[in-house]
């Protein structure tokens, strides 16, 4: 089983980025994806959620409206579109596999947002 995340950068607030994360291993359509992060000397908190099927969505308060959460199946991908980024954003970003008593997690990829 692998999560691998791609996308870490370093952008100007205001900017974008997009992050991915492949999966291999397991039965992708069939878990619910999550994204996680964690600021340095902060707990890990959960940004995003995707239903395994049908496309529901639900984010934490502080992106909604300028993070978007998609999946892939056919690709065994999950997204985050993140816009309008801000320095409070700057953390270590997380894919997360779920189903039932299964969860599976990435090693994290490093976003920061600095001027």
């Amino acid at each position: 089983v692998q999560l691998v995340e791609s996308g870490r950068g370093l952008v100007q607030p205001g900017g974008s980025l997009r992050l991915s994360c492949a999966a291999s291993g397991f039965s992708f359509s069939s878990y619910v994806m999550r994204w996680y992060r964690q600021a340095p000397g902060k707990e890990r908190e959960l940004v995003a959620t995707i239903a395994s099927v049908g496309g529901n969505t639900n984010y934490t308060n502080s992106v909604k409206g300028r993070f978007t959460i998609s999946r892939v199946n056919a690709k065994n991908t999950v997204y985050l579109q993140m816009n309008s980024l801000k320095p409070e954003d700057t953390a270590v970003y997380y894919c997360n596999a779920r189903r039932g008593m299964y969860a599976y997690w990435g090693q994290g990829t490093q976003v920061t947002v600095s001027s």
